[in-house]
């Protein structure tokens, strides 16, 4: 009756679409599925009548706090962020950082990829394209804030002003239980939170010049079509390079920009149309990482 996609990166889209197509409901963890063709996989899933359930602790914590409520009563959501491994570097700090730097993230124990992408936001970036299409809310009502501590995992702020937030130790068994359980909850999934000890819970709004795969990812979303998936596209073949040692951390960006930069936005109405997307810009962001080597080859 259910299917998880939890299939790492772009690889995920095809196995989610079809899923949906068969009419299964989904536990979604491939945020990428909804980044490289939201628009088909939501209007195919409203068709069959199946329900996507978020995995991914932020918009798990959205629905949760969305649950019973008026979409017209909704003025924004705040997804939050850690930060990353590089919450407390400078920008300038950021041009000399390693693989083994970015892969140490302070509070959650994940994959190579995702683990990077906190490091760079982009994670955070996808998430926000990701929201855009699951609550079918406009960009300008999708926030996001630096929050340390990893205890709020989302908020939702309603027209009175007032705020609701889900909270617990940064531990994913808690998504992944509510999406398997739901409409209902298993019982003791996560170690209970004590609030005193944690003592306290801070917040930050995002350097977009430090995080600089931020504001890509909405420049990517409010140029539509094929944009996101060039976008997430870019980001993989990046992430891999800067893992192998081939890009320096901030180059990242500049691939991914430079990608973006190069494409032309097309509708992205099909699954063949958003996959030769894909597929153009790993290509064209491979060409970009050689010149970039090559220009660091000359400098030593």
């Amino acid at each position: 009756d259910m299917v998880v996609s939890a299939i790492v990166g772009s690889p995920g889209l095809v196995p989610t679409y079809e899923a949906v197509k068969a009419g299964k409901d989904i536990a979604l963890a491939t945020k990428e599925a909804l980044v490289m063709a939201g628009k088909i996989i939501m209007s195919e899933a409203a068709k069959n009548n199946v329900k996507i359930l978020p995995v991914d602790s932020e918009h798990s914590a959205i629905f949760q706090c969305l649950e019973d409520r008026e979409m017209k009563d909704i003025k924004k959501i705040i997804l939050t962020a850690s930060g990353g491994a590089f919450l407390g570097k400078s920008v300038m700090e950021l041009g000399d950082v390693t693989p083994a730097d970015a892969l140490k993230h302070p509070n959650w124990d994940m994959g190579q990829k995702i683990t990077i992408d906190s490091a760079t936001l982009m994670n955070k970036g996808l998430e926000v394209i990701e929201a855009f299409w699951l609550f079918g809310l406009p960009l300008e009502k999708i926030g996001v804030i630096i929050h340390p501590q990893s205890i709020i995992h989302s908020m939702v702020e309603f027209i009175d002003g007032g705020v609701i937030a889900q909270l617990s130790l940064p531990d994913m068994k808690g998504p992944i239980a509510y999406a398997l359980s739901y409409p209902d909850r298993f019982r003791d999934v996560l170690e209970p939170m004590d609030l005193a000890k944690i003592s306290k819970l801070t917040f930050e709004d995002p350097d977009m010049e430090k995080y600089r795969s931020l504001p890509l990812t909405f420049d990517a979303l409010r140029a539509g079509g094929t944009m996101p998936c060039v976008l997430n596209a870019a980001n993989e073949i990046a992430v891999e390079a800067f893992i192998e040692g081939r890009i320096g951390f901030t180059d990242i960006y500049r691939v991914i920009s430079d990608t973006m930069d190069a494409h032309e936005v097309s509708g992205g109405d099909t699954l063949e149309e958003v996959m030769h997307a894909s597929g153009w810009a790993m290509q064209q962001a491979n060409e970009i990482i050689k010149a970039i080597s090559a220009k660091e080859d000359i400098k030593i």
